[in-house]
C-alpha cells in the first residue's frame, strides 16, 4: 500500500490548520459584526459559542480525518456507508466556495497594488471609498459581463499563488504557512493595532469593542440575531464544515495530541478576531468614525468603508499609501492560507475517494475553479459572489454541519471519536461531558435551528423572490438553488462514476472503524 504523506511537524499542522482558520472572516467579518450589536455583547457570545460548539467540532473533524486516513468523502463512508453523501456535500460545497474565495484574493491584491493611489486622497472620503469600484469597474448589479483585465491578472496571480502552495501537498503547504499560517498576519496587526491605539480615539473605540450592551440588545430584540451571528461567525472562522480539517487531519502523525491540538488552533483563531477587531475599532475611532459607519458586510468594510479610514489617517498621503499598502497585505496574508486550504481539502476528496494522483487533480481542480471564477471578476461578478456565498453560507454549510452532528452523534458513537481525540492526550484531556454533549445534543439543536431560522426568513422576508435581497428570482434560481441541489446532490453523481469504475476493476473496498 502506498504510504499516506503527513506533517513534517506538530509546528506545521498547527500553522496550516490556524492559516485555514485565520482568515477573512477573522479581518473584516467579526468586526463589523462586533460593531452591529455594540462589541462586547457579541464578543462574550461569541466566545461562549466558540467554547460550546467550536472547539468540540473542530476536534471531531481532525479526529475523523486521522483516524481513517482520508478525505471527506471516504471518512463519512468509513463511519457509515450510507453517510458518504455527507462528505461529498461538505467537499462540493467547498468547491463552491472556492471559486469566489480566489476572486475576494484577487480583490485584496488589487487594492494593495494600488494603495499608492491613497498619497493623493488625504481627506476625500468619497474618492477613498471609490477606488475597489473603479479597479474592479463593478456595476453592483447582476448586469454586465465586461471583464476588465485588471482583474483577470490579479485573478492569475491569486491561483498561481494557491496553486503553487498546495501542487505538492503536506511539502509545499507546510513551507508557506511558516510565514502566512501565523507570523505575518501578526506582524501586520500588530503594528496596525499600534498605531490605532496611539490616535486620539483609539481607547475609546478599545472601550466599544469590550463593553457589552445588552439592555440596548435586548430593548430592541436583536438577541436571537446576536446568538445565530455569533454561532454562524465560529464555524465559518474555524473552517470547519468544509472538508478541509478532515482532510488536514489525515495528514496528522498517530502521535498527534488531537485534543490539545485542536484547542489551540481555536484560541489562536479567537485571538486574531480580538486583534482585528482591535485594529478595526480603534483605526474607525482614530478618524472620527463610529461603530454606525462599520457594516456586519466584510466586503464593505473592507473595500468601501475602511478605505475611508485610509485617506483620513493623516495630512501625508504617503503615509496613508503606506497603511492601506501594510493593510491590505495583511488581508492577502490572511486569504492565501484559507484559499489554498479550501482547495486543498476539495482535493484530497476526490483523489483519495476515486484513487486518483494527488498533484494532477489539484491542478485540475485549480483550473476549472479558476475558469469559473471568471464570473465573479466580471462587472456583475461582486454580485453573483453575494448571491453564491449566502446560499453556500448561510444554508449549505449550516445543513452539512447538521448532517455531521446526527451522522456521528446519533447513528455513529461519539465515544469512539472522543477516543481518537484522547488517544494521546496525557494533562489535558477532552471531556466526555463537553465533547459527546456538544456533538450529540447542543450542536445538532442550535444548526438545526439557525437552519430553521434562516429557511424562515428566506420565505417569510421574501428573499427567494428577491424582495428582500435586492436580486431577481431568476439570479437567486441560478446561483442559490441549483448551487444548493448540486451539492446535496453530488454524493449520489460521485456514487454513479464508482459503480461505473467499478466495471473497470476500481478497488471499491470499504475500511473499518476499529
Amino acid at each position: 500500500m502506498k504510504v499516506r504523506e503527513e506533517w513534517d511537524s506538530r509546528t506545521t499542522f498547527i500553522l496550516a490548520a490556524i492559516g485555514s482558520a485565520v482568515g477573512l472572516g477573522n479581518a473584516w467579518r467579526f468586526p463589523g459584526l462586533a460593531a452591529k450589536y455594540g462589541g462586547g455583547a457579541f464578543l462574550l457570545i461569541y466566545t461562549i459559542a466558540m467554547l460550546a460548539l467550536g472547539i468540540p467540532l473542530l476536534t471531531m473533524e481532525i479526529a475523523i480525518g486521522r483516524k481513517t486516513r482520508e478525505g471527506a468523502p471516504g471518512a463519512f463512508r468509513t463511519i457509515n456507508k450510507k453517510s458518504e453523501f455527507v462528505g461529498w456535500a461538505a467537499t462540493t460545497n467547498a468547491f463552491a466556495i472556492s471559486t469566489y474565495y480566489a476572486v475576494v484574493f484577487a480583490w485584496v491584491i488589487a487594492m494593495a497594488v494600488f494603495s499608492f493611489k491613497f498619497t493623493g486622497m488625504v481627506g476625500d472620503s468619497q474618492a477613498a471609498s471609490s477606488l475597489f469600484a473603479n479597479i474592479t469597474e463593478t456595476s453592483w448589479t447582476i448586469s454586465g459581463a465586461q471583464i476588465p483585465w485588471v482583474m483577470i491578472i490579479m485573478l492569475l496571480v491569486a491561483w498561481t499563488l494557491i496553486y503553487l502552495c498546495i501542487r505538492r501537498g503536506t511539502s509545499s503547504v507546510g513551507r508557506v504557512v511558516k510565514y502566512t499560517g501565523l507570523t505575518l498576519p501578526l506582524l501586520f496587526l500588530i503594528i496596525m493595532a499600534i498605531k490605532g491605539i496611539s490616535m486620539p480615539g483609539g481607547i475609546e473605540g478599545i472601550g466599544k469593542l469590550f463593553t457589552p450592551d445588552f439592555a440596548k440588545i435586548i430593548d430592541e430584540g436583536l438577541m436571537s440575531n446576536l446568538v445565530i451571528d455569533a454561532i454562524g461567525q465560529v464555524f465559518y472562522s474555524l473552517s470547519i464544515m468544509m472538508a478541509i480539517m478532515i482532510a488536514y487531519g489525515s495528514y496528522l502523525s498517530d502521535s498527534a495530541n488531537i485534543a490539545k491540538d485542536a484547542t489551540v488552533i481555536a484560541f489562536a483563531d479567537l485571538g486574531v478576531s480580538i486583534l482585528s477587531g482591535i485594529v478595526m475599532f480603534t483605526t474607525m475611532y482614530g478618524v472620527g468614525m463610529t461603530i454606525n459607519d462599520m457594516s456586519a458586510s466584510g466586503i464593505a468594510t473592507a473595500f468601501i468603508i475602511f478605505p475611508q479610514a485610509i485617506a483620513n489617517l493623516t495630512n501625508t498621503g504617503w503615509v496613508n499609501a503606506i497603511f492601506g499598502m501594510i493593510f491590505y497585505l495583511c488581508l492577502a496574508s490572511l486569504a492565501v492560507d484559507s484559499a489554498f486550504s479550501i482547495v486543498e481539502g476539495v482535493s484530497t476528496g476526490v483523489a483519495d475517494r476515486f484513487k486518483l494522483n494527488k498533484r494532477k487533480t489539484t491542478m485540475t481542480i485549480c483550473i476549472v475553479a479558476a475558469l469559473i471564477s471568471l464570473i465573479f471578476i466580471s462587472r456583475s461578478g461582486l454580485a453573483w459572489l453575494d448571491i453564491v456565498d449566502n446560499w453556500t453560507n448561510q444554508y449549505n454549510m449550516i445543513i452539512i454541519g447538521t448532517l455531521e452532528c446526527i451522522v456521528i452523534g446519533w447513528i455513529f458513537k461519539p465515544a469512539k471519536v472522543l477516543k481518537e481525540v484522547n488517544r494521546n492526550a496525557s494533562g489535558y484531556k477532552m471531556p466526555k461531558w463537553w465533547f459527546i454533549g456538544s456533538i450529540k445534543f447542543i450542536a445538532p439543536i442550535a444548526l438545526t435551528g439557525f437552519c430553521i431560522w434562516n429557511l424562515y426568513s428566506l420565505f417569510a422576508g421574501g428573499g427567494i423572490y428577491g424582495r428582500e435581497s435586492g436580486y431577481p428570482l431568476w439570479a437567486n434560481i441560478m446561483g442559490g438553488w441549483s448551487v444548493t441541489f448540486l451539492v446535496f446532490a453530488s454524493g449520489f453523481i460521485a456514487k454513479v462514476i464508482i459503480n461505473h469504475r467499478k466495471k473497470s476493476s476500481f478497488n471499491d473496498e470499504i475500511k473499518k472503524w476499529d
